[in-house]
């Protein structure tokens, strides 16, 4: 066939959304709050004036909002903060892209401010420390799992609190519902923690979170990045915040605390290291033009930013949604890393998905755009057994919601079990669930098929585990809401 006789390619059609991640919100969102209709961008643009004028209260909202807040909503919300374990903080920036015509629904709205109405029973193996990181802790304030990494735990405070956070155990102070014994950064109590990674050679990988980063002082981010890169045998470490996402403003006018962190970032790469940010955008509704100006200043000054995200019902569970973010990301140079699936803490429910649900979505996101700007959807396994790949389990029974998976060079010889939210398996099953014989029934079924897939593990120390679930079974706890 010649050139002349061939076809030409039709032309494709291109759904306007596949731009959506090009466009950045620009407009004065935050002067349609009721309180804030007055504030010029450049004091909505300063972080102190963030700072000082967060959310944290009910009677906060009714402050800001007046008559824009809905009494049901505002009592739903005040009998939420009864049953959280996080306490309520929140920055004006993102306060003010709520839909406040429907809070209810908003995928922002259910990320910060609790209310009772959404609050299911928490599973029975639920745990404070679902991740086993105080299990994993040599000293305090470290948590050391991998033979190369450590988790630095250097505070516990945040500019904002998540209602879905792994660690409100600790994090943001006593609720309601949970006492805690929350500490903020005291740059004192650190030596014992550079003295053991010092101590031990293997470790070369260092991720300083808490709490968040961005409440560290400036000569503490100096503090902490310049011990760490004095230890020779470290090659890279990463601040993990939120800010970003949240926070942009700390970026774009808190000099002191930039420059600080631009120094550590210059003298490692000087030394040969590497020094990164982690942040956490869950949500494209949370990306405007300020998170972009926030994003050019650090791309222009070579400082890598890598995105952890947690999967949410009605946040980010549909592939739109989860698209959209992985572009935007992408577009204002922020590398997708990680999802996570959402781990198995008390208050939490209503947002933890199904295993099955979570590698739909994968399967949906791989192929929208390049391998290294896809993020990999990762379940971190409870009891301590590391992230591992969310089709990687050993076996799963779909229908009782029982996932069985071995982590060989994190902790050989265990076995380690994830639980879909009881709420979205058939009834027949929520009702095995609500004993202890039916639970067992169901976790020994799984474990004859691991055997027979020829799994090879440790027994006793599964049985014990088995047992272990067993007793921390309280059906009263279980049923609370």
């Amino acid at each position: 066939m010649t050139n002349e006789q061939r076809t030409p390619p039709s032309k494709i059609e291109v759904e306007a959304s596949i731009y959506d991640h090009r466009t950045f919100r620009e407009d004065l969102f935050w002067q349609q709050i009721p309180a804030w209709e007055n504030i010029s961008e450049e004091q909505f643009g300063d972080h102190t004036w963030q700072s000082k004028n967060s959310i944290k209260t009910p009677k906060d909202l009714v402050k800001v909002l007046g008559d824009r807040l809905d009494p049901d909503f505002l009592e739903d919300m005040t009998q939420g903060l009864e049953i959280t374990p996080m306490n309520v903080r929140m920055t004006p920036y993102v306060f003010a892209l709520i839909d406040w015509d429907n809070p209810l629904d908003d995928p922002l709205r259910k990320q910060f401010l609790p209310v009772a109405s959404q609050f299911l029973p928490d599973h029975p193996f639920k745990a404070e420390d679902s991740l086993g990181e105080d299990t994993d802790s040599p000293v305090n304030m470290l948590t050391h799992r991998y033979p190369d990494k450590v988790l630095f735990l250097p505070l516990t405070t945040c500019p904002v609190y998540c209602s879905y956070c792994t660690r409100s155990r600790v994090i943001g102070g006593s609720t309601s519902s949970m006492k805690k014994s929350s500490y903020g950064a005291k740059s004192g109590q650190w030596d014992e923690v550079f003295d053991y990674i010092r101590q031990n050679p293997e470790v070369e990988d260092v991720v300083i979170s808490g709490g968040d980063s961005f409440n560290l002082r400036p000569e503490q981010i100096t503090q902490i990045g310049e011990t760490l890169l004095a230890i020779p045998h470290i090659r890279r470490f990463r601040y993990a915040t939120k800010g970003i996402a949240i926070l942009p403003m700390k970026i774009l006018t808190d000099d002191k605390w930039y420059n600080a962190l631009l120094d550590v970032v210059k003298k490692g790469r000087e030394m040969g290291k590497q020094v990164f940010i982690h942040t956490h955008f869950s949500s494209p509704r949370e990306i405007t033009i300020w998170n972009k100006r926030a994003m050019d200043k650090l791309f222009q000054d070579g400082i890598i930013v890598r995105n952890q995200a947690v999967l949410q019902q009605g946040v980010n569970l549909s592939k739109e949604e989860m698209i959209c973010l992985t572009r935007k990301l992408s577009y204002m140079n922020v590398q997708p890393y990680y999802v996570y699936q959402h781990d198995m803490v008390p208050g939490v429910e209503h947002f933890r998905t199904t295993i099955k649900e979570h590698m739909q979505l994968s399967k949906e996101v791989r192929g929208v755009t390049a391998g290294f700007n896809t993020p990999m959807f990762t379940c971190d396994l409870p009891g301590g057994g590391g992230k591992r790949p969310i089709n990687s389990y050993e076996y799963y029974d779909q229908v009782h919601g029982i996932s069985a998976w071995t982590a060989p060079l994190v902790k050989p010889g265990e076995l380690f079990f994830y639980f879909d939210p009881i709420h979205k398996l058939a009834p027949a099953v929520q009702e095995l669930w609500a004993t202890n014989e039916g639970r067992s029934s169901m976790l020994r079924e799984v474990i004859k098929q691991v055997d027979a897939v020829g799994t090879e593990y440790d027994k006793g120390k599964l049985e014990q585990k088995v047992n272990d679930l067993l007793e921390s079974c309280q059906i009263s706890n279980t049923n609370k809401f």
